[in-house]
């Protein structure tokens, strides 16, 4: 009779472990400890200003039970996107609708920050018309991608102003926070890999002068919005490549943000060519040989945040691969994470964090991901880099669906075949392509 006591009581202080509040070094709390991560969600309209779907997917989220919200990929500039539909702060954005959507994605009583970030080379070419880089080091995948131009320092000195002032902009809407996007291979990753910046002036070379960028960006929106605001960095544990970016690099750059005011970091890891983020191991030629402790775990880079939890003075989230309570609250009690990140069981179940605290659920759905693994769209397990870049692909689109419906107001479609998550994100996507460039063809004629 002991057992299914011992199980309750397992369960208990595992819920009471998630939801303990954390106070961050700026004052502010978060009321639990799980994230809605970002999703990047492409409901942007033709002017890339924020609409309602974000307010109701946000509303929805916020009532949901997660303690913090972070966007998606909030562009600081509208010629280097990292998808049609983004959101765009570069000094032509509507202020009121950006308020609307903080004000909603804080209705339920959890904190919104807003995920700032630059494409970089990451910005495909019927959205980007002139994408930038640290080197002119063009992304070879599913021939997507143009040849970017290389960031004169001159350049790089206006990325600093504009995450400055996007920032700033957050914080006077509303938003009770900023998340810099420094990882997944976009414009500041970039900068920090070498094997992607090649640069040989003081923005290259060395891991010192390849962290300038970021450290820059830090310290510039931390004068823009002050003490009181919470500045948080997702940062890569490493881009998974020969001669990338590795956790070596990952716990340095972590010692140099402890300077920096920072309220919380965030690990995570991959880019578009080696795709880690979604729990895929990339093209194997080009990839570092994953630890199999690592692969066993439900955790996706709970290993490497392990190395960064010693060195790092500000609070650690996690995201990737997190679906069970129990996981959830091992890593916080066990390797010391202090944030739990999710992204896709929301999309297809907003209220999942609630029902966890409630005791109604032990563990988040993933049906996208049951379906991919399965059949996928051209076979569980091609061979051919391209065709295993579509099946993962179609994953994505599969939740960018179900995010389309959400904001929209319907529920989530469990059932919806792959392959129709996929042709429905390729069509949603080029109907915006088509939108955002001819609107940027009619700025263009204005600059």
């Amino acid at each position: 009779m002991t057992a299914p006591d011992e199980s309750v009581t397992a369960a208990s202080a595992a819920t009471a472990t998630l939801a303990r509040p954390l106070t961050l070094p700026c004052g502010q709390v978060l009321p639990n400890r799980i994230a809605k991560a970002a999703m990047t969600e492409g409901l942007a309209d033709a002017r890339m200003n924020a609409t309602p779907a974000h307010e109701r997917l946000y509303r929805r989220w916020s009532h949901g039970g997660a303690g913090l919200l972070i966007t998606g990929n909030v562009q600081i500039d509208r010629w280097d996107l990292e998808r049609p539909g983004n959101v765009v702060i570069d000094g032509a954005a509507d202020r009121a609708a950006l308020a609307r959507w903080a004000s909603a994605g804080t209705a339920g009583g959890s904190q919104i920050w807003m995920q700032l970030s630059h494409a970089g080379r990451q910005a495909p070419f019927y959205c980007s018309p002139t994408p930038v880089a640290p080197s002119a080091r063009r992304l070879r995948l599913l021939g997507a991608y143009r040849t970017p131009s290389e960031l004169t320092v001159a350049g790089i000195e206006q990325i600093v102003e504009r995450f400055a002032a996007a920032a700033r902009l957050a914080w006077e809407t509303g938003f009770t926070g900023v998340q810099i996007h420094a990882a997944h291979g976009y414009l500041l990753s970039e900068f920090l890999s070498p094997a992607v910046n090649r640069r040989r002036d003081d923005y290259g070379g060395s891991l010192a002068n390849r962290a300038r960028l970021l450290l820059a960006v830090v310290r510039a929106v931390r004068r823009a919005v002050g003490p009181g605001f919470a500045v948080a960095v997702k940062l890569n544990s490493a881009d998974f490549q020969k001669g990338g970016f590795d956790d070596a690099d990952c716990v340095q750059v972590v010692h140099w943000l402890n300077e920096l005011a920072v309220d919380l970091i965030e690990i995570s890891g991959g880019s578009y060519e080696q795709p880690r983020l979604l729990g895929h191991e990339g093209d194997a030629d080009r990839a570092e040989a994953p630890r199999a402790s690592t692969r066993a775990r439900e955790a996706y880079f709970l290993e490497y945040a392990a190395r960064v939890r010693r060195a790092a003075r500000m609070p650690v989230m996690v995201t990737g691969g997190f679906r069970s309570r129990d996981a959830m609250a091992a890593a916080i009690d066990e390797d010391g994470v202090d944030v739990i990140g999710l992204g896709r069981p929301l999309c297809v179940d907003p209220f999942f964090v609630a029902r966890l605290f409630e005791g109604t659920t032990e563990a988040a759905a993933d049906p996208g991901a049951e379906l991919a693994y399965g059949r996928g769209v051209l076979g569980p397990r091609s061979g051919i880099t391209a065709l295993r870049f579509i099946n993962i692909f179609s994953q994505m689109g599969w939740y960018y669906v179900q995010l389309f419906r959400l904001g929209r107001g319907a529920e989530p479609h469990w059932r919806l075949p792959l392959w129709r998550g996929l042709l429905g994100h390729v069509a949603a996507e080029l109907r915006s392509a088509r939108v955002i460039r001819a609107f940027q063809k009619q700025a263009a004629q204005l600059r």
